[in-house]
């Protein structure tokens, strides 16, 4: 899973990449405009694996991957010919975005807009975003049109379809309607899957509070209504403070700030819900790990995210639900209080599920 960090100069997006990364991204006051943007990689947290590598002492535990990056603050884009190619290029393959709102206050830190207004900041980038989608539907439709004209049968068949799904979508745009608003029909999503616009991505919210700001539910007050979005809060600085202490410490700093669990934990968890992500786990003496795949996956496609071999020579999955083999006590005891099953091709993947795929190739 990618995840692009976003946001207006000085909203504190390096310090909340910081926070969820544990790294030391350098922090400043003011935007250099750098384009480089800051990497790194984090595992997801998953007890249960810690559970059941304590059960099957694998030879190693595999943890999925969440990668954030960190790209320079937006701010306006608009009325100097759109978004950077460099940043396009960058924020383009993810996922999903991290729209980083400023609400603390900070003399030091100067607004870019000179005062803090949350509701006008994230609806400022909100519009940077539709217009690069603008801009590229426009490009589009002006190679088309002639394209169109001497094509024939099915190429041009698909072709005009394409330029119809366009200039609906160019419509609601200039509607103030983002992408992920305008609905779309399965034909239409896949004529359209190579463009990768920012205003279809599903995007997290996150209001980046001060730390006289914790008790307060902030992104609660702000409201965000869209298809594929969230809101959520965090202090950015304290947390990323917290995140460079040992886990003792970090743990007895978050219960004194009344924190029930570090915002790297929060922000998974609101990703995987955002992206209606679920994790089956596979369990045995090499290994222990754990797969993500989208809600709704029938068995023969989750096998296809360990390897393409078991998805095409599926023959049925043996499958016992994490609760019931944690109380069984083992694989054996499971089976024998039957609580472990066989299912075929469609049987829908629980969050959970510990799998065993059986194949022929």
């Amino acid at each position: 899973m990618k995840i692009g960090i976003i946001g207006l100069p000085n909203s504190g997006k390096t310090t909340v990449f910081n926070a969820l990364t544990g790294g030391n991204a350098e922090t400043a006051a003011y935007s250099s405009g750098q384009l480089e943007p800051n990497l790194a990689t984090v595992k997801v947290p998953d007890e249960r694996l810690n559970v059941l590598a304590e059960m099957y002492k694998p030879k190693k535990i595999t943890f999925p991957d969440v990668q954030y990056i960190d790209v320079a603050g937006i701010s306006g884009e608009r009325k100097s010919g759109g978004l950077p190619p460099a940043f396009l290029n960058y924020i383009a393959q993810v996922d999903a975005l991290l729209h980083v709102v400023r609400t603390f206050a900070d003399p030091a830190v100067p607004h870019p807009e000179e005062t803090v207004d949350p509701r006008r900041d994230i609806e400022n980038v909100d519009l940077e975003l539709m217009f690069s989608d603008m801009a590229i539907i426009e490009r589009r439709l002006q190679r088309l049109e002639p394209e169109i004209k001497k094509m024939s049968g099915k190429e041009k068949e698909l072709r005009t379809q394409e330029r119809d799904v366009l200039v609906r979508l160019q419509a609601g745009l200039e509607e103030n309607q983002p992408i992920r608003d305008q609905s779309l029909s399965d034909d239409e999503a896949k004529l359209l899957r190579g463009y990768q616009f920012l205003s279809a991505k599903p995007v997290l919210v996150v209001i980046n509070v001060g730390e006289d700001q914790l008790g307060e539910d902030i992104a609660g007050s702000i409201p965000y209504n869209h298809q594929k979005a969230a809101i959520t809060q965090l202090a950015g600085k304290v947390e990323a403070e917290i995140a460079q202490l040992g886990p003792e410490d970090a743990q007895l700093f978050l219960a004194d700030l009344n924190i029930t669990e570090p915002a790297r934990d929060r922000v998974i968890e609101a990703s995987y819900n955002l992206l209606g992500l679920i994790s089956f786990l596979t369990a045995g003496p090499d290994e222990v790990r754990a797969w993500p795949i989208r809600q709704n996956t029938p068995a023969v496609e989750a096998a296809g995210a360990i390897h393409s071999d078991i998805q095409r020579g599926f023959i049925r999955a043996e499958i016992v639900a994490y609760n019931d083999l944690i109380a069984a006590g083992s694989m054996v005891e499971a089976k024998k209080r039957g609580t472990v099953r066989m299912e075929g091709k469609t049987y829908i993947v629980q969050d959970g599920d510990i799998c065993n795929f059986l194949f022929n190739v």
